[in-house]
């Protein structure tokens, strides 16, 4: 087993440590839907109504390749919610407020606090974050409306003449690479985040579960669309009516395929 395998093998190994099987919520993210950019809500294939919740999405914000906010909009168009504005950006972010849900003993969600379910197995606010960034991946700042933003972080180990080198210090840009990411909450890293690679098409997988520096390190896993999640559990803004605010955050990007 050469030195790369062994270290994804141990990582791996490490998140275990912390965590057995993770339901995740559901989230928002960004991806193309014939050439125009759309906010998608849902988790793995579940691509469920975004325009049902459009009321729900609070913020959203182009930007340009120096990171200057441009405009940026939201337009429903049939089933789908696409961003539109004056010039494409090059990158962009969205925050939903998805509202107080309580759980009962019967597996049902309501749309309610504890102050009216007093006998929920628990009571959460949720709040869902997503930054795309067309073009391969590069560094990304804070961005103040991203309570939880995950953040690439250059630095991640990289294959140098077949053997594992600590000190790479290029974003990846072909599946397999190694990426390094932060996850910040309120801006500065946090421990104990959850974080799986492919939001998307592997969403039950084991997650990563961020250190005291708050980053994590794997593979890339798709020459195409990446969504990066994280989650982790705030404090309850409302105690007399929530546990805790559970918030979720995307980072979406693609790595270009071969030319045809």
């Amino acid at each position: 087993m050469n030195k790369l395998c062994q270290f994804v093998t141990a990582s791996v190994a490490a998140a275990s440590m912390f965590v057995g099987g993770q339901a995740y919520s559901h989230g928002i993210w960004f991806t193309e839907r014939s050439s125009q950019l759309a906010v998608i809500y849902g988790v793995g294939a579940d691509d469920l109504d975004t325009v049902k919740r459009f009321d729900k999405i609070t913020s959203i914000t182009g930007y340009d390749s120096d990171w200057n906010e441009v405009d940026a909009q939201l337009i429903k168009v049939g089933p789908m919610v696409l961003v539109g504005g004056d010039d494409y950006p090059d990158a962009v972010s969205a925050v939903m407020n998805n509202g107080i849900w309580a759980k009962t003993k019967d597996g049902k969600w309501h749309a309610k606090g504890r102050d009216e379910v007093p006998d929920a197995v628990t009571a959460l606010k949720t709040m869902k974050y997503a930054v795309h960034i067309r073009g391969m991946l590069r560094d990304v700042p804070l961005i103040n409306s991203q309570t939880l933003q995950i953040v690439p972080v250059k630095g991640a180990p990289a294959l140098k003449n077949g053997e594992y080198d600590l000190h790479g210090d290029k974003m990846p840009a072909q599946a397999g690479d190694l990426v390094k990411v932060a996850v910040l909450y309120k801006g500065k890293p946090v421990e104990g985040a959850r974080v799986i690679r492919d939001f998307v098409t592997m969403p039950d997988q084991q997650p990563w579960v961020t250190g005291k520096d708050g980053t994590v390190y794997f593979p890339v896993r798709n020459q195409g669309l990446n969504v990066i999640g994280a989650s982790y559990d705030g404090p309850a803004d409302e105690p007399n009516r929530i546990d805790k605010v559970e918030h979720f955050a995307t980072l979406s990007f693609v790595l270009k395929h071969l030319p045809e």
